[in-house]
């Protein structure tokens, strides 16, 4: 059995779709995995006194290892898509606003890279 394929002429154009939907995935995963970890030691486990605080120059320093900044980088941005993926999709979906969902999606999508942008630029002024 083999399929058949469209003709030249009648190729749909590429979706970004799969993309979309890798880095809303990717982003889940991560926060779900590294978030809770981080608010546990720096929410509850420093302040309660069950751990040592790190001095702010311990923790500046550990910022100049650019393993740490790839890690901090890549949970903010997976972040972001994660949430723009989801927010894009409760507005068009949840609420109903199909005819506007080219706007949304390039809002969406616009504002997790300016969200980008600024923890790229954050993270290497700390560094």
């Amino acid at each position: 059995m083999t399929a058949k394929r469209a003709p030249a002429g009648n190729q749909s154009p590429r979706s970004l779709e799969p993309a979309a939907w890798l880095l809303f995935s990717a982003g889940g995963m991560t926060a779900a995995l590294l978030i809770p970890i981080l608010l546990v030691l720096f929410g509850v486990a420093i302040p309660l006194g069950w751990l040592a605080a790190p001095d702010h120059s311990h923790l500046l320093s550990v910022l100049h290892y650019p393993v740490t900044l790839l890690v901090l980088f890549g949970l903010c941005v997976l972040a972001l898509f994660h949430w723009a993926h989801r927010f894009r999709f409760v507005l068009c979906h949840g609420l109903g606003v199909e005819r506007a969902g080219g706007v949304i999606a390039v809002l969406c999508y616009g504002g997790a890279v300016v969200g980008s942008v600024v923890a790229a630029y954050v993270l290497l002024s700390a560094w």
